[in-house]
């Protein structure tokens, strides 16, 4: 298990490895009632990661693995993490986005491909300030937002600077104001394989089409003022087997 001593919105790295080298089974991992899929990682050895959000509780984490008829548990600590706060007095209806982008977005999140198409530790896809961190969490006219918490990290990059690939990966969403994308303006996804996920909204423009391979440091696109913004900003957020987790360690030292 990786880090050893994880705190709300990291990325756990599960290794499972049979003591019994003639089986191949794949095994799963599982917390809970919820199951990860693991990849081969190395010599009968196989991988999975395991998310962590703000909304969960802190405390004892039971991670078990099975396969080839065997079952191993590890149990570890998950510590508690305080998150900023924001108080926001809003004033009419706004936009709540769209059915279709919420869908086109949800379906993204969720993408689990085989291949691992990234190596080695996340770069920054723009080079503007951090104004927004993750996890951030939100008081609305004064009540507390309870499943809410800020998804990503916000670059007040320039009008119009260049938005970066952070890993190779395959453009797997390309959504547009004009197609009802009120919300999250012009979005770009991509699919860097196994469970990983990044995704870049509001932008003013779009370097790349559905389907592209991308390399590390490739345009993507701008950064804009589309969708729900209250300036130019991109926002940038890395999902895990379909949940937000803090991108930072994914630059700091990477995930394998």
């Amino acid at each position: 298990m990786t880090p050893t001593n994880p705190k709300l919105g990291d990325t756990l790295r599960v290794v499972a490895q049979y003591d019994d080298v003639s089986i191949n089974a794949t095994p799963q991992v599982s917390v809970g009632k919820q199951t990860y899929q693991t990849f081969l990682s190395g010599a009968n050895q196989f991988r999975a990661f395991v998310p962590t959000t703000p909304l969960d509780k802190p405390g004892t984490l039971t991670i078990r693995a099975t396969g080839g008829g065997e079952t191993a548990e590890v149990t570890l600590k998950l510590a508690n993490r305080k998150f900023p706060t924001q108080s926001i007095r809003i004033s009419g209806s706004g936009s709540d986005g769209t059915d279709r982008e919420f869908d086109r977005v949800d379906a993204f999140k969720k993408l689990v491909t085989p291949e691992k198409l990234w190596q080695g530790a996340f770069r920054r896809p723009n080079q503007g300030p951090v104004t927004s961190g993750y996890g951030i969490r939100r008081y609305y006219n004064g009540v507390f937002a309870k499943d809410y918490y800020h998804r990503g990290i916000d670059y007040a990059g320039a009008y119009g600077s260049p938005v970066v690939a952070p890993a190779p990966g395959r453009v797997a969403l390309v959504g547009r104001v004009s197609e009802g994308f009120k919300l999250h303006g012009n979005t770009v996804g991509i699919d860097h394989g196994q469970g990983v996920t990044t995704i870049y909204l509001h932008l003013s423009r779009i370097n790349v089409k559905e389907g592209d391979f991308v390399r590390s440091g490739q345009v993507l696109g701008s950064v804009g003022a589309t969708g729900g913004v209250t300036g130019p900003h991109l926002h940038w957020g890395l999902y895990v087997n379909g949940l937000s987790v803090d991108p930072s360690p994914w630059r700091e030292v990477g995930f394998e």
